[in-house]
């Protein structure tokens, strides 16, 4: 049973996510992602991280979601205001894509195919995982928060308007 469901989210969330990047319409990107994240949470759950999934719904698909909406609202992105692209850049795009695809193929080959779950019972579990962040993984953690206490203040300087004299 966990077989069909793994294959329907993987099938759902590659499916959204092709969709996020072939979408015309920004608003329509945005919600394609929305399912995407929906589909991850399940995977999450699929691999006994309860806490994990609710946590990547709340923040993702919540809030991270609502900031893009509200950019996207706010910048009233036209077709007609967009540059043009040049071929070197679509060629460009192309080859960065192609060597990820590869190098994502290459990975996953050597991946084991087994569930973690399995080999290991406790994980997901709350408990541990509060242990393994804090003790750990405690500088990384604070490093994050530095980083985006500083992309927070980044954004507000760049959205101030300058005050005229």
């Amino acid at each position: 049973m966990t077989h069909y469901a793994f294959y329907f989210l993987s099938f759902l969330a590659i499916l959204s996510a092709l969709m996020v990047v072939f979408s015309k319409n920004p608003i329509h990107s945005v919600l394609y992602l929305v399912l995407t994240f929906f589909a991850i949470a399940g995977h999450y759950l699929l691999l006994n991280a309860q806490f994990l999934a609710v946590v990547h719904i709340v923040v993702y698909a919540g809030a991270i979601m609502v900031l893009f909406l509200y950019v996207l609202m706010l910048l009233n992105l036209n077709v007609d205001a967009e540059p043009k692209n040049k071929t070197w850049v679509k060629v460009a795009g192309v080859l960065s894509g192609g060597m990820l695809m590869l190098t994502l193929i290459a990975t996953f080959s050597k991946a084991e195919t087994q569930a973690l779950v399995q080999k290991d019972p406790s994980i997901g579990v709350t408990a541990n995982l509060g242990k393994i962040l804090f003790n750990d993984f405690a500088l990384p953690f604070e490093i994050s928060s530095i980083l985006l206490l500083s992309a927070m203040v980044g954004a507000i300087m760049l959205s101030k308007k300058e005050a005229k004299n």
